[in-house]
């Protein structure tokens, strides 16, 4: 592979600050999230499957929080409906700009529309696969609620919600646990001690993770009346719910 290494955060002297998805985080991403997230790839690969599953004629997929465009790319490849169309939403033009370059080099014909906004202010319409792939965790708290009754009411009957997401353990033990074996990946992966702690430092107000079971309420909170996990990998879940 030839993607550019992320050693964002290997100069000790380097000024702290937070976490931003900017230009030098778009150019190294894909590195970042394969030696970041454990699963990462069984989970975009499988929000493909499932997109081939769900997905309803005339119907809208959405990729909120799309970032390089991995699940959207993973959706598109699926035998589609020839009258769906996929919209990509991420509120970083430094990341959209390289999604771009992503999808023009793949040749299947599912139309994608990107879109810079902020999604909580898109409108989820005759949806009929939504996805959200790490992405509610970087919303602020008291904006998730309205985000997935938005996707709720977006999406058609039958439709379904992937919601991916780093979770904390009620368990004081479990939760140690797991972030210790997430950091544990992450050293395995080439990180030193000094790069896991800085981008910790640097994700400590932006990334916010609940519990699977504030997730659980959350969603049935919204309408949807079926959800559970499908997927987990240390303090790495995704869940599938449907309409």
């Amino acid at each position: 592979m030839n993607e550019p290494r992320d050693t964002l955060f290997s100069d000790p002297l380097a000024g702290a600050g937070a976490f931003r998805f900017d230009d030098a985080v778009a150019r190294v991403f894909p590195d970042m999230i394969r030696r970041s997230v454990p699963g990462y790839a069984t989970i975009v690969a499988m929000t493909g499957l499932l997109a081939g599953r769900y997905a309803l004629p005339g119907s809208r997929l959405y990729d909120l929080g799309c970032s390089l465009g991995a699940s959207t790319l993973a959706m598109r490849q699926q035998r589609l409906p020839g009258d769906c169309r996929i919209l990509a939403v991420d509120n970083s033009a430094a990341m959209l700009e390289r999604c771009r370059a992503v999808i023009d080099t793949d040749t299947h014909d599912t139309p994608v529309e990107m879109l810079c906004a902020d999604l909580a202010d898109i409108a989820i319409e005759d949806a009929s696969v939504v996805v959200l792939n790490f992405t509610l965790q970087f919303i602020d708290l008291e904006r998730r609620d309205a985000v997935l009754a938005g996707v709720y009411r977006g999406l058609r009957p039958g439709g379904i919600m992937v919601l991916s997401e780093k979770v904390t353990f009620e368990d004081p033990r479990l939760d140690t646990l797991n972030i210790e074996l997430h950091e544990q990946f992450k050293r395995d992966n080439g990180y030193s001690e000094l790069e896991i702690a800085r981008k910790r430092s640097a994700l400590e107000d932006v990334l916010l993770p609940e519990t699977l079971a504030a997730h659980r309420g959350r969603i049935a909170g919204a309408g949807f009346g079926s959800c559970d996990v499908w997927f987990q990998c240390f303090n790495f879940a995704s869940m599938i719910a449907l309409k």
